[in-house]
């Protein structure tokens, strides 16, 4: 299984995500090409998704919302989110909760 949907930056973590928002509920759908598929439930309006998604992923990570952040793909689907402090060891048991 491919590892290229992440790297550290430091101690922080930085995902490779492929989103799709309005989704029925927020999930981690699994692999998409080399990046983390992840479908949450906010609309694409005014930053709502961007917002969204930064939560779903501190919280799934156990991190303070403030921890995350979009890098880059603010107005696509294809986006790099940076979790500031995110442990390995929160890291690998999220990880193993989404079956990758």
């Amino acid at each position: 299984m491919s590892d290229s949907f992440f790297s550290w930056d430091g101690d922080d973590l930085i995902l490779r995500l492929r989103v799709q928002p309005k989704a029925a509920q927020d999930r981690v759908a699994g692999l998409h090409g080399g990046a983390l598929k992840v479908r949450i439930t906010a609309p694409p309006v005014e930053g709502a998704a961007n917002k969204h998604l930064a939560q779903f992923l501190a919280k799934e990570l156990g991190l303070p919302k403030s921890a995350a952040s979009v890098e880059r793909g603010a107005k696509g689907k294809d986006k790099e989110v940076r979790l500031a402090g995110a442990g390995p060891e929160a890291f690998a048991a999220a990880r193993e909760r989404w079956g990758l």
